[in-house]
Protein backbone atom coordinates (compact mmCIF):
# COMPACT_ATOMS: atom_id res chain seq x y z
CA UNK A 1 0.00 0.00 0.00
CA UNK A 2 1.51 3.28 -1.15
CA UNK A 3 0.77 6.27 1.07
CA UNK A 4 1.47 9.89 0.40
CA UNK A 5 4.13 11.70 2.40
CA UNK A 6 1.47 13.57 4.36
CA UNK A 7 -0.33 10.33 5.23
CA UNK A 8 2.90 8.70 6.41
CA UNK A 9 3.66 11.75 8.55
CA UNK A 10 0.20 11.61 10.16
CA UNK A 11 0.62 7.90 10.87
CA UNK A 12 4.08 8.53 12.30
CA UNK A 13 2.51 10.96 14.78
CA UNK A 14 -0.80 9.23 15.47
CA UNK A 15 0.43 5.66 16.08
CA UNK A 16 2.91 6.49 18.90
CA UNK A 17 0.31 8.74 20.57
CA UNK A 18 -2.28 5.95 20.36
CA UNK A 19 0.17 3.44 21.84
CA UNK A 20 1.04 5.88 24.63
CA UNK A 21 -2.67 6.31 25.29
CA UNK A 22 -3.06 2.54 25.67
CA UNK A 23 -0.08 2.47 28.04
CA UNK A 24 -1.50 5.38 30.05
CA UNK A 25 -4.89 3.76 30.51
CA UNK A 26 -3.37 0.35 31.25
CA UNK A 27 -0.82 1.58 33.79
CA UNK A 28 -2.57 4.65 35.15
CA UNK A 29 0.55 6.77 34.59
CA UNK A 30 -0.96 10.01 33.28
CA UNK A 31 2.42 11.76 33.21
CA UNK A 32 3.58 9.89 30.09
CA UNK A 33 1.62 12.18 27.78
CA UNK A 34 1.00 15.08 30.13
CA UNK A 35 1.64 18.63 28.98
CA UNK A 36 4.23 19.04 31.75
CA UNK A 37 6.29 16.13 30.41
CA UNK A 38 5.95 17.24 26.80
CA UNK A 39 6.80 20.86 27.64
CA UNK A 40 9.92 19.79 29.52
CA UNK A 41 10.85 17.49 26.62
CA UNK A 42 10.57 20.38 24.17
CA UNK A 43 12.82 22.62 26.24
CA UNK A 44 15.37 19.85 26.71
CA UNK A 45 15.41 18.81 23.04
CA UNK A 46 16.08 22.27 21.56
CA UNK A 47 19.86 22.35 22.34
CA UNK A 48 20.18 18.80 20.93
CA UNK A 49 18.20 19.80 17.84
CA UNK A 50 20.36 22.85 17.20
CA UNK A 51 23.55 20.83 17.72
CA UNK A 52 22.24 18.26 15.23
CA UNK A 53 21.47 20.99 12.71
CA UNK A 54 25.00 22.32 13.24
CA UNK A 55 26.30 18.88 12.30
CA UNK A 56 24.02 18.84 9.25
CA UNK A 57 25.34 22.14 7.87
CA UNK A 58 28.94 21.12 8.42
CA UNK A 59 28.77 17.62 6.95
CA UNK A 60 26.60 18.66 4.02
CA UNK A 61 29.46 20.87 2.88
CA UNK A 62 31.97 18.05 3.44
CA UNK A 63 33.45 18.77 6.91
CA UNK A 64 32.99 16.49 9.92
CA UNK A 65 32.39 18.73 12.91
CA UNK A 66 33.46 17.00 16.11
CA UNK A 67 33.92 20.48 17.56
CA UNK A 68 30.19 21.16 18.04
CA UNK A 69 30.62 20.70 21.79
CA UNK A 70 33.34 23.36 21.87
CA UNK A 71 31.25 25.76 19.79
CA UNK A 72 28.38 25.26 22.22
CA UNK A 73 30.73 26.04 25.11
CA UNK A 74 31.71 29.29 23.42
CA UNK A 75 28.00 29.98 22.99
CA UNK A 76 27.24 29.44 26.67
CA UNK A 77 30.07 31.70 27.82
CA UNK A 78 29.57 34.56 25.40
CA UNK A 79 25.79 34.25 25.73
CA UNK A 80 25.98 34.38 29.51
CA UNK A 81 28.34 37.35 29.39
CA UNK A 82 26.21 39.21 26.84
CA UNK A 83 22.99 38.58 28.77
CA UNK A 84 24.60 39.82 31.98
CA UNK A 85 25.90 42.99 30.36
CA UNK A 86 23.25 43.89 27.80
CA UNK A 87 20.18 41.68 28.25
CA UNK A 88 19.02 38.28 26.96
CA UNK A 89 18.46 39.14 23.28
CA UNK A 90 21.92 40.63 22.90
CA UNK A 91 23.19 37.64 24.85
CA UNK A 92 21.75 35.28 22.24
CA UNK A 93 23.43 37.34 19.52
CA UNK A 94 26.77 37.07 21.32
CA UNK A 95 26.17 33.31 21.72
CA UNK A 96 25.78 32.97 17.95
CA UNK A 97 28.91 35.05 17.34
CA UNK A 98 30.84 32.96 19.88
CA UNK A 99 29.84 29.78 18.09
CA UNK A 100 30.78 31.31 14.74
CA UNK A 101 34.19 32.12 16.20
CA UNK A 102 34.63 28.41 16.92
CA UNK A 103 33.34 27.57 13.44
CA UNK A 104 35.90 29.91 11.88
CA UNK A 105 38.72 28.25 13.82
CA UNK A 106 37.60 24.84 12.58
CA UNK A 107 37.24 26.16 9.04
CA UNK A 108 40.72 27.71 8.93
CA UNK A 109 42.25 24.52 10.30
CA UNK A 110 40.41 22.06 8.05
CA UNK A 111 39.73 24.04 4.86
CA UNK A 112 42.76 26.31 4.68
CA UNK A 113 45.43 24.07 6.21
CA UNK A 114 43.81 20.64 5.69
CA UNK A 115 44.29 19.60 9.31
CA UNK A 116 42.65 16.26 10.07
CA UNK A 117 39.02 17.13 10.77
CA UNK A 118 38.68 14.86 13.82
CA UNK A 119 41.86 16.22 15.40
CA UNK A 120 40.79 19.80 14.71
CA UNK A 121 37.40 19.20 16.37
CA UNK A 122 38.93 17.59 19.45
CA UNK A 123 41.45 20.42 19.83
CA UNK A 124 38.64 22.96 19.45
CA UNK A 125 36.69 21.28 22.26
CA UNK A 126 39.71 21.44 24.55
CA UNK A 127 40.44 25.04 23.57
CA UNK A 128 36.86 26.05 24.36
CA UNK A 129 36.78 24.27 27.71
CA UNK A 130 40.00 25.74 29.04
CA UNK A 131 39.72 29.03 27.18
CA UNK A 132 36.38 30.06 28.69
CA UNK A 133 37.61 29.12 32.15
CA UNK A 134 40.50 31.51 31.67
CA UNK A 135 38.08 34.19 30.45
CA UNK A 136 35.85 33.58 33.48
CA UNK A 137 38.81 34.13 35.76
CA UNK A 138 39.46 37.46 34.04
CA UNK A 139 35.86 38.69 33.76
CA UNK A 140 33.57 37.04 36.30
CA UNK A 141 35.73 36.63 39.41
CA UNK A 142 34.95 39.37 41.91
CA UNK A 143 31.57 40.23 40.35
CA UNK A 144 28.36 39.76 42.43
CA UNK A 145 27.13 36.22 41.77
CA UNK A 146 30.05 35.45 39.47
CA UNK A 147 33.10 33.24 39.77
CA UNK A 148 35.58 31.18 37.85
CA UNK A 149 32.90 28.61 37.00
CA UNK A 150 29.86 30.84 36.41
CA UNK A 151 28.75 34.27 35.28
CA UNK A 152 26.65 36.76 37.23
CA UNK A 153 22.92 36.20 36.56
CA UNK A 154 21.11 38.09 33.84
CA UNK A 155 18.71 40.81 35.02
CA UNK A 156 15.81 39.95 32.68
CA UNK A 157 14.50 36.99 30.71
CA UNK A 158 13.23 36.39 27.19
CA UNK A 159 9.40 36.65 27.22
CA UNK A 160 7.21 33.54 27.26
CA UNK A 161 3.73 33.18 25.83
CA UNK A 162 0.80 30.82 25.30
CA UNK A 163 -0.67 30.28 21.85
CA UNK A 164 -4.03 32.09 21.61
CA UNK A 165 -7.32 30.21 21.20
CA UNK A 166 -5.93 26.72 21.84
CA UNK A 167 -3.68 27.27 24.88
CA UNK A 168 -5.18 30.20 26.75
CA UNK A 169 -3.01 32.92 25.27
CA UNK A 170 -3.97 36.56 24.86
CA UNK A 171 -5.12 38.07 21.58
CA UNK A 172 -5.23 41.90 21.48
CA UNK A 173 -5.82 41.95 25.22
CA UNK A 174 -8.51 39.24 25.12
CA UNK A 175 -7.84 36.16 27.26
CA UNK A 176 -8.75 33.24 25.02
CA UNK A 177 -10.12 29.90 26.26
CA UNK A 178 -7.72 27.04 26.97
CA UNK A 179 -9.19 24.34 24.73
CA UNK A 180 -6.28 21.90 24.84
CA UNK A 181 -5.98 21.92 28.63
CA UNK A 182 -9.70 21.20 28.97
CA UNK A 183 -9.41 18.25 26.61
CA UNK A 184 -6.30 16.94 28.39
CA UNK A 185 -8.09 16.93 31.75
CA UNK A 186 -10.94 14.78 30.36
CA UNK A 187 -8.79 11.65 30.32
CA UNK A 188 -10.24 10.38 27.03
CA UNK A 189 -8.46 7.79 24.93
CA UNK A 190 -6.15 9.31 22.32
CA UNK A 191 -7.94 12.70 22.26
CA UNK A 192 -6.74 13.73 25.72
CA UNK A 193 -3.25 12.38 25.05
CA UNK A 194 -3.00 14.27 21.77
CA UNK A 195 -4.30 17.39 23.51
CA UNK A 196 -1.67 16.98 26.23
CA UNK A 197 1.08 16.72 23.62
CA UNK A 198 -0.16 19.77 21.71
CA UNK A 199 -0.67 21.78 24.89
CA UNK A 200 2.87 21.00 26.02
CA UNK A 201 4.12 22.25 22.64
CA UNK A 202 2.10 25.48 22.73
CA UNK A 203 2.10 26.51 26.41
CA UNK A 204 4.68 28.65 28.23
CA UNK A 205 6.83 28.97 25.11
CA UNK A 206 9.97 31.07 25.01
CA UNK A 207 10.64 33.05 21.86
CA UNK A 208 14.14 31.59 21.97
CA UNK A 209 12.62 28.12 21.69
CA UNK A 210 10.39 29.16 18.78
CA UNK A 211 13.40 30.49 16.88
CA UNK A 212 15.23 27.22 17.55
CA UNK A 213 12.39 25.14 16.09
CA UNK A 214 12.16 27.47 13.08
CA UNK A 215 15.74 26.50 12.19
CA UNK A 216 14.45 23.14 10.89
CA UNK A 217 12.16 24.36 8.06
CA UNK A 218 14.49 27.26 7.30
CA UNK A 219 17.48 24.94 6.90
CA UNK A 220 15.46 22.58 4.72
CA UNK A 221 14.37 25.43 2.48
CA UNK A 222 17.87 26.86 2.13
CA UNK A 223 19.68 23.55 1.58
CA UNK A 224 17.11 21.88 -0.69
CA UNK A 225 15.26 24.73 -2.37
CA UNK A 226 17.87 27.41 -3.12
CA UNK A 227 20.83 27.67 -5.46
CA UNK A 228 23.33 28.30 -2.67
CA UNK A 229 22.01 25.24 -0.81
CA UNK A 230 22.42 23.04 -3.88
CA UNK A 231 25.96 24.26 -4.34
CA UNK A 232 26.78 23.76 -0.67
CA UNK A 233 25.51 20.18 -0.76
CA UNK A 234 27.46 19.52 -3.95
CA UNK A 235 30.59 20.59 -2.05
CA UNK A 236 30.02 17.66 0.29
CA UNK A 237 29.04 15.16 -2.39
CA UNK A 238 31.55 15.83 -5.17
CA UNK A 239 33.70 18.94 -4.72
CA UNK A 240 35.75 18.17 -7.84
CA UNK A 241 32.64 18.09 -10.04
CA UNK A 242 31.32 21.20 -8.33
CA UNK A 243 34.60 23.02 -8.97
CA UNK A 244 34.50 22.16 -12.68
CA UNK A 245 31.08 23.85 -12.82
CA UNK A 246 32.44 27.04 -11.32
CA UNK A 247 31.40 26.47 -7.70
CA UNK A 248 33.76 28.01 -5.14
CA UNK A 249 34.01 25.00 -2.84
CA UNK A 250 36.34 26.66 -0.33
CA UNK A 251 34.05 29.67 0.13
CA UNK A 252 30.99 27.43 0.59
CA UNK A 253 32.79 25.29 3.16
CA UNK A 254 33.67 28.41 5.11
CA UNK A 255 30.00 29.43 4.89
CA UNK A 256 28.78 26.01 6.02
CA UNK A 257 31.08 25.96 9.03
CA UNK A 258 30.15 29.52 10.02
CA UNK A 259 26.46 28.59 9.96
CA UNK A 260 27.27 25.36 11.82
CA UNK A 261 29.15 27.31 14.47
CA UNK A 262 26.36 29.87 14.76
CA UNK A 263 23.75 27.17 15.32
CA UNK A 264 25.93 25.44 17.90
CA UNK A 265 26.53 28.77 19.61
CA UNK A 266 22.80 29.47 19.66
CA UNK A 267 22.30 26.06 21.30
CA UNK A 268 24.74 27.13 23.99
CA UNK A 269 22.92 30.43 24.34
CA UNK A 270 19.64 28.56 24.90
CA UNK A 271 21.27 26.65 27.75
CA UNK A 272 22.69 29.77 29.39
CA UNK A 273 19.86 32.25 28.76
CA UNK A 274 16.58 30.36 28.27
CA UNK A 275 17.07 27.13 30.23
CA UNK A 276 19.03 29.01 32.88
CA UNK A 277 19.81 32.62 33.75
CA UNK A 278 23.60 32.52 33.73
CA UNK A 279 26.61 30.74 32.25
CA UNK A 280 27.84 27.75 34.24
CA UNK A 281 30.86 25.57 33.55
CA UNK A 282 29.88 22.17 32.18
CA UNK A 283 26.49 23.46 31.05
CA UNK A 284 26.64 21.66 27.70
CA UNK A 285 27.09 18.24 29.38
CA UNK A 286 28.07 16.48 26.16
CA UNK A 287 25.03 17.66 24.21
CA UNK A 288 27.24 18.55 21.26
CA UNK A 289 28.24 14.90 20.84
CA UNK A 290 24.63 13.75 21.21
CA UNK A 291 23.60 16.32 18.62
CA UNK A 292 26.17 14.85 16.23
CA UNK A 293 24.61 11.43 16.90
CA UNK A 294 21.18 12.80 15.95
CA UNK A 295 22.70 14.05 12.69
CA UNK A 296 23.66 10.48 11.86
CA UNK A 297 20.37 9.01 13.04
CA UNK A 298 18.45 11.62 11.05
CA UNK A 299 20.23 10.55 7.86
CA UNK A 300 21.59 14.07 7.44
CA UNK A 301 18.06 15.42 6.91
CA UNK A 302 16.36 18.15 9.00
CA UNK A 303 13.19 16.19 9.81
CA UNK A 304 15.18 13.12 10.80
CA UNK A 305 17.32 15.22 13.12
CA UNK A 306 14.14 16.70 14.63
CA UNK A 307 12.89 13.17 15.33
CA UNK A 308 16.14 12.08 16.97
CA UNK A 309 16.33 15.21 19.12
CA UNK A 310 12.69 14.75 20.16
CA UNK A 311 13.39 11.18 21.27
CA UNK A 312 16.31 12.29 23.42
CA UNK A 313 14.34 15.20 24.81
CA UNK A 314 11.40 12.97 25.70
CA UNK A 315 13.65 10.51 27.53
CA UNK A 316 15.17 13.41 29.45
CA UNK A 317 11.73 14.90 30.12
CA UNK A 318 10.30 11.67 31.50
CA UNK A 319 13.34 11.32 33.75
CA UNK A 320 12.86 14.86 35.03
CA UNK A 321 9.08 15.08 35.41
CA UNK A 322 7.86 11.50 35.74
CA UNK A 323 10.74 9.31 36.89
CA UNK A 324 8.27 6.90 38.56
CA UNK A 325 6.71 6.18 35.17
CA UNK A 326 9.91 5.07 33.45
CA UNK A 327 9.16 1.37 33.96
CA UNK A 328 5.95 1.77 31.94
CA UNK A 329 8.04 2.71 28.92
CA UNK A 330 8.93 -0.99 28.69
CA UNK A 331 5.26 -1.63 27.96
CA UNK A 332 5.28 0.99 25.22
CA UNK A 333 8.38 -0.62 23.67
CA UNK A 334 6.70 -4.04 23.82
CA UNK A 335 3.53 -2.79 22.09
CA UNK A 336 5.51 -0.92 19.45
CA UNK A 337 7.63 -4.02 18.81
CA UNK A 338 4.51 -6.18 18.39
CA UNK A 339 3.21 -3.71 15.81
CA UNK A 340 6.54 -3.85 13.99
CA UNK A 341 6.42 -7.66 14.03
CA UNK A 342 3.05 -7.53 12.28
CA UNK A 343 4.44 -5.16 9.66
CA UNK A 344 7.47 -7.42 9.16
CA UNK A 345 5.20 -10.44 8.61
CA UNK A 346 3.06 -8.50 6.12
CA UNK A 347 6.15 -7.37 4.23
CA UNK A 348 7.73 -10.85 4.50
CA UNK A 349 10.81 -9.61 6.36
CA UNK A 350 11.52 -12.72 8.42
CA UNK A 351 14.84 -11.65 9.95
CA UNK A 352 13.49 -8.28 11.03
CA UNK A 353 10.38 -9.96 12.42
CA UNK A 354 12.39 -12.42 14.53
CA UNK A 355 14.63 -9.70 15.97
CA UNK A 356 11.66 -7.44 16.72
CA UNK A 357 9.74 -10.29 18.35
CA UNK A 358 12.70 -10.92 20.63
CA UNK A 359 12.69 -7.23 21.59
CA UNK A 360 8.94 -7.41 22.29
CA UNK A 361 9.34 -10.41 24.60
CA UNK A 362 12.30 -8.83 26.39
CA UNK A 363 10.46 -5.52 26.91
CA UNK A 364 7.31 -7.29 28.14
CA UNK A 365 9.34 -9.31 30.63
CA UNK A 366 11.09 -6.16 31.85
CA UNK A 367 7.73 -4.44 32.37
CA UNK A 368 6.35 -7.37 34.38
CA UNK A 369 9.53 -8.03 36.37
CA UNK A 370 10.84 -4.54 37.12
CA UNK A 371 8.81 -2.53 39.60
CA UNK A 372 11.32 0.18 40.42
CA UNK A 373 13.98 1.29 37.96
CA UNK A 374 17.29 2.04 39.79
CA UNK A 375 18.23 5.70 39.94
CA UNK A 376 21.53 5.01 38.20
CA UNK A 377 19.63 3.61 35.20
CA UNK A 378 17.17 6.49 35.37
CA UNK A 379 19.99 9.02 35.11
CA UNK A 380 21.46 7.21 32.10
CA UNK A 381 18.12 6.79 30.28
CA UNK A 382 18.64 9.65 27.77
CA UNK A 383 22.10 8.40 26.84
CA UNK A 384 20.86 4.82 26.61
CA UNK A 385 18.09 6.04 24.31
CA UNK A 386 20.73 7.68 22.12
CA UNK A 387 22.65 4.40 21.83
CA UNK A 388 19.44 2.52 20.97
CA UNK A 389 18.62 5.10 18.31
CA UNK A 390 22.02 4.73 16.67
CA UNK A 391 21.99 0.94 16.94
CA UNK A 392 18.54 0.60 15.38
CA UNK A 393 18.91 3.29 12.73
CA UNK A 394 18.15 2.23 9.20
CA UNK A 395 20.98 0.59 7.31
CA UNK A 396 20.11 2.83 4.39
CA UNK A 397 21.76 5.81 6.07
CA UNK A 398 23.94 7.60 3.55
CA UNK A 399 26.30 10.35 4.66
CA UNK A 400 27.56 12.99 2.21
CA UNK A 401 30.05 11.18 0.01
CA UNK A 402 33.06 13.41 0.72
CA UNK A 403 32.38 14.28 4.36
CA UNK A 404 35.64 14.01 6.29
CA UNK A 405 37.85 13.71 3.19
CA UNK A 406 40.37 16.54 2.70
CA UNK A 407 39.97 18.63 -0.43
CA UNK A 408 42.52 20.87 -2.14
CA UNK A 409 41.25 23.17 -4.88
CA UNK A 410 42.61 22.46 -8.32
CA UNK A 411 43.77 18.91 -7.54
CA UNK A 412 42.33 15.79 -9.15
CA UNK A 413 42.00 13.32 -6.27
Amino acid sequence: MNLSRQSRLLLFIAVPVALMSVVRIWSGEDALTSSDTVGASLRLSIPILLAGMAGLWAERCGIVNIGIEGMMIFGTWFGGWGAWQYGPWVGLLFAVLGGMFGGMIHAVATVRFNVDQIISGVVLNLLAFFGVRYLSDLVFVGQPGGGVSQSPPQTSAIPRFNVPIISGGELFGWKSPNILLNLEERGWFFVSDLAGVLYGLSHNLSWGTVIGVAVVPLSFWILWRTRVGLRLRSSGESPIAAETLGVNVVRLRYLGLLVSGGLAGYAGGILAIVASSYYRQGQTAGRGYIGLATTIFGNWRPLGILGGASLFGYAEGVKLVASDAISTLFLFVALAAVLLVVLAVVNRKSTRGIVTAFVAVLAAYAYLAVDDVPESLTQSLPYFATLVVLATASQRLRPPAMAGIPYRPGETH
